[in-house]
């Protein structure tokens, strides 16, 4: 898959707005600041194609990206204080709108951040995928800002607090040093391009 070929194909604000899903699609879903955005400059090895802010929250929209003919979608990061309680109450409307819509997903990339214990939203996000039989793996993310026994710890306690975790696909990523992308291409290519 040629992902230095990924090009924006629209934003979408609403679920009313969203376009009928005609082809694959794979989606990325994860908490403000988990690094979605500099992931998906990574994976398409472009800099700046996802727009990386400074500012937690600021993604609103839910982004489409061609990848030779399958559709990335990038979610608004969920679960910023700042923001107002209509935000996200549109938010939530928006997500559980292209979620319960009949969408062609062929796999779902739940990010979270490796420095962070599991918290209760990432939990919620998990229990939904599973409730839905979405199929889905957990990337995560900034995992060259901890050192090898506390990647170690980490990767022992989010094994223990995912529901299923026997069952679910972890991969330790940064965007930095390009460790995991091999990985999670391998996971999204076994989808797009199946035997």
């Amino acid at each position: 898959m040629r992902y230095f070929d990924a090009k924006f194909l629209s934003s979408y604000a609403t679920a009313s707005q969203l376009p009928k899903s005609k082809k694959l699609e794979i989606v990325f879903v994860g908490r403000s600041n988990v690094g979605k955005s500099s992931m998906l400059n990574r994976l398409f090895n472009r800099k700046n194609l996802a727009r990386v802010s400074s500012v937690p929250g600021k993604t609103a929209t839910i982004n489409f990206y061609d990848v030779c003919g399958v559709n990335f979608v990038d979610f608004p990061g969920y679960g910023y204080a700042r923001v107002s309680k209509s935000e996200k109450k549109r938010w939530s409307r928006l997500i559980e709108g292209y979620f319960k819509g009949d969408r062609l997903i062929g796999l779902v990339v739940l990010l979270i951040d490796m420095r962070h214990e599991i918290g209760d939203l990432d939990l919620g996000m998990v229990e939904f995928l599973i409730d839905f039989e979405l199929p889905f793996i957990v990337v995560l993310t900034k995992a060259d800002k901890l050192t090898k026994s506390k990647r170690k710890d980490m990767l022992l306690k989010f094994r223990a607090d995912l529901p299923c975790s026997d069952q679910i696909f972890i991969v330790e990523f940064s965007s930095k040093t390009g460790e995991g992308l091999e990985r999670l291409k391998g996971f999204i290519e076994e989808v797009c391009e199946p035997e």
